[in-house]
C-alpha cells in the first residue's frame, strides 16, 4: 500500500500525513487529536507556550486520543540587539499602538534557553511519542536523553546542508520545508534568501543525500501534491496551511477568512512581525514596515514588540495589522473538519493510483 513505509511504521500512524506544529494557538488539542484519530500525526505547536500551558495541552490531547501525536518546539535564539535598535523599532510601531489605544510599551527581556529546557523536561516526563524541532537542532546530549525515553525525533531543514546537520545530530527523520510553505522559515544554517528552494527541487536532492526518512512540506494541500511528494522520494508530508482553516483550528477568524479568500500571489515573505522571515498574506502592516525591515531587531525581540499589537488587532478586527500566515497554495483551502480533509486526501491518492499513468 502507498501509505505504508518507514515513517508510518516508526510513528505508528496509518497515513503519512503530518499536521504542522503551528505555534500561536492554531494547533488546539482538538485539532491535534482529530488528525491523529483520523490516521495522521497531529502536532501541538508549543513554540510560544509556557511549560505549564504545554503540559496542560499535552494532557488534554491524551484525553482525546490514544494514538501517536507530536509536540513541536523552537530551538532558542539569543540575538545581539542594542537598545538603540529596540528604541528605533518602538518608534516605528508607536503609530499602530496609538491607533489601537495601547498605552504601555512592552518590556523586552533578554531571551534565554530556560523555557526550552523546561519544555524538554515536560516532554520526557509526559512521554510524548514524537518531538519535532524548528529553527535549529538540539544538543547531542539532549537528543540522547530523548531517545532513551523512546521519543521519536523530527528535525526541520530548508537546505540539503541543514538536512545533513539534522541527520548527524541524531534526528530520526527530517522535514524539508520548501519555499512555498506558510509561516516562519526554518532556516538556521546560512542566509534565509539562499534557502528559498521550492519543494519540487528540494525533496529529491535531500533524499539523495541523507539516509533518514524525508518529510515534504510546502504547498501540499491535496492528494495530488501528496502523491507528488511521495514520488519525489519523501515518505510523508507535513501540511500547515491546509489545517489552519479546519473546523478544529484555533487560528484567528481573520486569518482563516484571509486564506479562504486569497490567491497564490498574495502570500509574501516578511520579517516585520517577528524579526524572522515568514510567509503571510500581504497587508498594510507588512507594506508600511517593509522599508525598515533591515533595521528591525532579530527574532524573538521584534516578535515581543509586536505581540500586543497583533493580539489587539485581532480583538478590534483589524486584519490589516495582523499576521496572516499562509502558504502559496491558498486556492485549495477549505473550511472542513480535519478528519474529512485526511479521508479526502487518501481517496484522492487511491483514485490517482488507479488511473493512468499510474495504473
Amino acid at each position: 500500500m502507498w501509505h505504508e513505509n518507514q515513517i508510518t511504521q516508526k510513528i505508528g500512524m496509518t497515513y503519512p500525513i503530518i499536521q504542522a506544529g503551528m505555534a500561536g494557538g492554531t494547533t488546539t488539542p482538538e485539532l491535534v487529536a482529530a488528525v491523529s484519530n483520523a490516521g495522521g500525526l497531529g502536532t501541538l505547536g508549543a513554540g510560544y507556550m509556557s511549560p505549564e500551558q504545554m503540559r496542560d495541552s499535552i494532557r488534554k490531547i491524551k484525553e482525546l486520543t490514544n494514538h501517536s501525536f507530536a509536540v513541536n518546539v523552537f530551538i532558542p535564539e539569543v540575538p545581539k540587539v542594542s537598545e538603540k535598535d529596540i528604541e528605533k523599532a518602538r518608534e516605528l510601531l508607536r503609530p499602530f499602538r496609538e491607533a489601537l489605544h495601547l498605552p504601555e510599551e512592552p518590556e523586552v527581556t533578554k531571551p534565554s534557553a530556560t523555557i526550552f529546557e523546561k519544555q524538554m523536561d515536560i516532554i520526557m516526563e509526559e512521554r510524548v511519542p514524537v518531538c519535532s524541532f524548528t529553527f535549529g537542532v538540539p544538543s547531542k546530549e539532549r537528543v540522547q536523553q530523548l531517545k532513551k525515553q523512546n521519543i521519536m525525533l523530527i528535525g526541520t531543514a530548508t537546505t540539503v546542508k541543514e538536512a545533513i546537520i539534522n541527520e548527524d545530530i541524531g534526528m530520526d527523520m527530517v522535514v524539508m520545508q520548501g519555499s512555498e510553505a506558510g509561516g516562519h522559515r526554518g532556516t538556521f544554517s546560512g542566509p534565509f534568501d539562499k534557502a528559498m528552494i521550492g519543494t519540487m527541487a528540494l525533496i529529491p536532492q535531500a533524499v539523495d543525500h541523507v539516509t533518514i526518512p524525508v518529510i515534504a512540506a510546502g504547498g501540499i494541500m491535496d492528494g495530488r501534491s501528496v502523491l507528488a511528494a511521495l514520488t519525489l522520494g519523501a515518505q510523508a508530508v507535513q501540511m500547515g496551511t491546509a489545517f489552519v482553516t479546519s473546523l478544529e483550528s484555533g487560528a484567528k477568524k481573520q486569518q482563516i477568512e484571509a486564506i479562504l479568500n486569497s490567491t497564490e500571489e498574495e502570500p509574501v515573505l516578511t520579517s516585520a512581525f517577528s524579526g524572522k522571515p515568514a510567509r503571510g498574506i500581504e497587508n498594510e502592516f507588512m507594506t508600511k514596515m517593509a522599508p525598515y525591515e533591515h533595521e528591525l531587531p532579530d527574532y524573538p525581540i521584534q516578535n515581543t514588540l509586536t505581540k500586543e499589537i497583533r493580539r489587539e488587532a485581532a480583538k478590534q478586527n483589524r486584519p490589516e495589522w495582523l499576521h496572516l500566515w499562509s502558504g502559496q497554495n491558498v486556492r485549495l483551502s477549505k473550511r472542513q473538519p480535519a478528519r474529512k480533509m485526511i479521508t479526502d486526501i487518501v481517496s484522492q491518492v487511491d483514485d490517482l493510483l488507479a488511473s493512468p499513468p499510474f495504473r
